[in-house]
This record gives C-alpha cells, structure tokens and sequence, in this order.
C-alpha cells in the first residue's frame, strides 16, 4: 500500500490556520478563543496510532517516527504562521523543557532499572500464579509509581507465560490493574494524585478516600481474570499445564537495581516537597528541585547500566526498542495535545463549555459521578495529570475544602483520572510501555480500538458499579 499523508495534511494545516485566533494572548495561547478544529492534529495521531499498525504495519513501524513528525509539523507549521514564531517556539520550549522532558527522564530512568532486575528460577504461568502477580503489581503501585510497578513486574509476567498460547488477556488485565488502578492510593502511585499533593492535598487522603474504590475495583478484576485465565489454561497443551522437569526456587538477580528503584521513588518524591526556587534556561523559568531530579534520573539510569551484568538484561529480553517508541510517540501527543488542554482550560468561556457544564447541577452544585466520569473520559485520551488539575480548579481549587465538604467531588475526580487511564493505551504512559514490551516479546496485543473494545466490556461495568455505590452523592 502506497501512501502518501502530506496532501491531507498541508489540507489539514490550512484548516487549522483558518481555526486559529489571529494574535496570541499575552503570556500564552487564550484557550478562550481556540476553536476545536485545533485538536484536529490530536486525533489525527490517535487515528495512526489506531489504524495505521492494521492497515499497513510494515509501512507504520519503518516510518511511525516520520508519521508522528508530521502531525505535530500539521499543528506547529500554521501555527506559527499565524500567531507568530517566537510565541510557537516559546510554548514548544515550555512543552519540552518542563513537561516532556521530566516524563521521559523519569520513564528512562525506571525502565532501565526494572530491566536490570531479574527473577530467575522456575516461574509458571498458571492461573494462580498470573493472579498473584497482578494482585502484588496492584498493592505496589502505590508505592513506586504504576509505571515503577509496571517495568519491575512485566517481564517475570512475560517469562512466566512464555511457553502459552494464550496470554494476550493476560497483559490486558496487567495493564488494568498495574498499570493504572492500583496507583490510586498515594501521590507516588500516579502523576494526578501527585498534583493534588502539591495543591495541598494530604498525602494519605487517597489512601483513605480510595481505599474501598480500589479494593471492589481490583476484587472484581481480578475475580475475572482468573475465571478467565482458568479457561483458557485448560486449552494449553498438556506439557504446559502438567508441571515436569526440575523446580528451581525463584531468587533475584541484578538485585543492585532494588535500592536504584527506591531512590527513584525517594527523587519524585523529593521533587514535590523541596522548592528552592527557579533557574532560566531558553527563557523558560526551571524549577531548581525539577533540574536536580533530572540529574539524579539520570545518574541514577547511567550507574543501572554500569553494575548490572550484561546478563541480567539479557536473561530479561531487554532491548531500547520500545523505550525508543514511547519517545517518539509521546512527543507527538505532547505536542499536539497542547489545544485541547488549553481549550479545556478555558472553561466555561472556552469551546468546551457544553462539557464543562455537565458537572455542575443548575443551581451550581457538584455531581459527584459526572466529576467522576467526564475527568475518566478525558484522562483516557488526554494527559490525566492536567486533567485532574481542570477538574481539580472547577471543583473550586481549595484542597481543604474539596478534603472536606467536597470529598466526595475529590474523590470522584481522583478515581476518574486514575482508574479510567485503563480505557486506552495513551490514557497511562506505562500502557503504552507495556503493549511495547509484551510485543516485542512475540505476546499478539490488540490494536487500539480492540484494546478499547476489551476496556469498555470488562472496565465499564466496574466503573458503573462504583459510581452506584461511592460516586452517586
């Protein structure tokens, strides 16, 4: 299949040049004045993401870097013809510097440091076993981050399962449960809860406000994952399901990188309490606590590599391959998500005002389960950290209030961005992290709409459950 995107796309930049406001808001982009045609770019990478692997997957995963190029090209090239240069460089160099950038360091650093531990010793993916593994990865979670549980569990997971024929739901459900739901206690589990920490939420209020969410969510899951794991045991081959041959006991190795992970945990951590103040680089005023952590990550990752023995990793299956894809994925969404945060930002004076508008009754008062799912949605396709914070200030932005009187608002919007970062690949970056790994290790995932289609059967339910019984106030 020959194609050939940048007609549609040169078509698509004159759209969005005739949507954009004809001058910049001082300091920034007026969110107010965006039209939705902005976010067109946006989903135009969620599509490629989405089609792209099915209809032509030689041709997406050569040019997938090129294909994400483009789209954010599609956004950035009208935009800086009509709101200027400077101001276009200026947002991507705000976009790149205090966002992107701490992302990925942070990412690299735990996916370089959960690839160096390894669990050696007989490991069988029976129901039973595959279940604990997602009920440990959901309990830990909140302690070192979904995505610090997601990279140290994955491919124990994988090598448990790697003589199965069917381990495709296997990985679905980590992703669920380990990946999203189980951060939900604390600010280290995920980046929205950690927002709220440092808008003067306690540290422990999650855990207190989430803990019944969280224990009903992951019951039940894991109820149907082993069900389901159960029945399709049964269709193994006989050699895979009668345990033969010598038992090894489990044992760590590369267990240099265990203390690594911590101080990885210790550095975000650090990041949210400490705040000395500010550097400028490129004009972008850097916070000093955000440079140091960088550095740290870093240290942190370059050391990882140099202890751990080049065995370890490859007794993992460890390569860069899909680090290298989450890099260049998650630009394109970083850069082309920017409108539709902004619209979103604006409120009820923005393009997304009918939205808005759902959470609130009309005499003014919240709706609980409407906080609870529009934040969900949104996090299942946009970034879930500013999400939580647009929800978070039109909740009306006062942690000791929303603790309070509004707690059930707090958690409602609390629980939408976590537990609904499950819905799709892009709501959680450790998802997308995950889908890479098991398929470079031959695991057959869905593609995104499938993904999607297996999220709305098992998901939804759940999450309808939960607003009925914590949400409904």
């Amino acid at each position: 299949m020959t194609l050939k995107p940048f007609p549609f796309l040169a078509a698509l930049a004159v759209c969005v040049l005739l949507a954009m406001p004809a001058e910049a808001a001082e300091g920034g982009i007026d969110g107010r004045t965006l039209s939705p045609w902005w976010a067109l770019p946006f989903a135009g990478v969620l599509l490629s993401i989405a089609i792209l692997p099915l209809v032509s997957g030689h041709f997406w995963h050569r040019f997938y870097g090129l294909v994400m190029l483009a789209w954010s090209l599609a956004l950035v090239v009208p935009a800086s013809i009509r709101l200027g240069f400077q101001p276009v460089l200026d947002s991507l160099l705000h976009t790149a510097l205090l966002e992107y950038v701490p992302f990925l360091l942070l990412l690299f650093a735990l996916f370089t440091v959960a690839g160096g531990i390894h669990v050696a010793g007989t490991l069988r993916g029976t129901p039973g076993a595959n279940t604990a593994i997602l009920a440990l990865g959901t309990a830990i979670a909140s302690l070192t981050g979904t995505t610090g549980a997601s990279m140290l569990l994955v491919r124990p997971m994988l090598r448990a399962n790697a003589q199965r024929k069917h381990r495709t739901h296997t990985m679905i459900f980590f992703i669920f449960l380990v990946s999203n739901i189980g951060g939900c206690l604390t600010p280290l589990g995920d980046p929205p809860l950690f927002l709220g920490f440092l808008k003067g939420v306690s540290f422990f209020w999650p855990t207190e406000h989430l803990f019944a969410p969280l224990l009903l969510a992951s019951a039940l899951l894991l109820l149907a994952y082993h069900q389901m794991d159960v029945r399709f045991f049964r269709r193994e081959a006989d050699e895979i399901r009668e345990e033969t041959g010598t038992v090894e006991p489990l044992r760590i190795q590369g267990g240099v990188n265990i203390p690594l992970l911590m101080l990885v945990v210790l550095v975000v951590l650090m990041e949210g309490v400490w705040h000395p103040g500010a550097v400028t680089f490129l004009k972008q005023e850097l916070a000093v606590e955000v440079v140091i952590g960088d550095a740290l990550l870093l240290a942190i990752a370059a050391y990882s590599i140099w202890a751990t023995p080049p065995m370890v990793r490859n007794a993992n299956g460890f390569t860069w391959g899909a680090m290298i894809e989450v890099a260049k994925v998650f630009a394109a969404i970083f850069v082309t998500i920017t409108p539709a945060i902004t619209i979103l930002r604006a409120g009820q004076e923005g393009a997304a005002a009918p939205l808005i508008a759902l959470v609130s009754r009309d005499d003014g008062t919240p709706i609980p389960a409407m906080y609870f799912w529009m934040t969900g949605i949104l996090s299942s396709f946009l970034d879930n950290a500013p999400t939580y914070l647009i929800f978070f200030n039109l909740a009306g932005g006062d942690a000791q209030a929303l603790m309070g009187p509004g707690a059930s608002v707090l958690a409602a919007i609390s629980a939408g961005s976590v537990f609904m970062g499950a819905n799709s690949y892009i709501g959680n970056a450790p998802n997308f992290m995950v889908r890479a790994i098991a398929e470079e290790q031959g695991v057959p995932m869905p593609s995104f709409f499938g993904y999607c289609a297996w999220a709305a059967m098992i998901l939804l339910p759940v999450f309808a459950l939960l607003t009925v019984i914590f949400f409904r106030g």
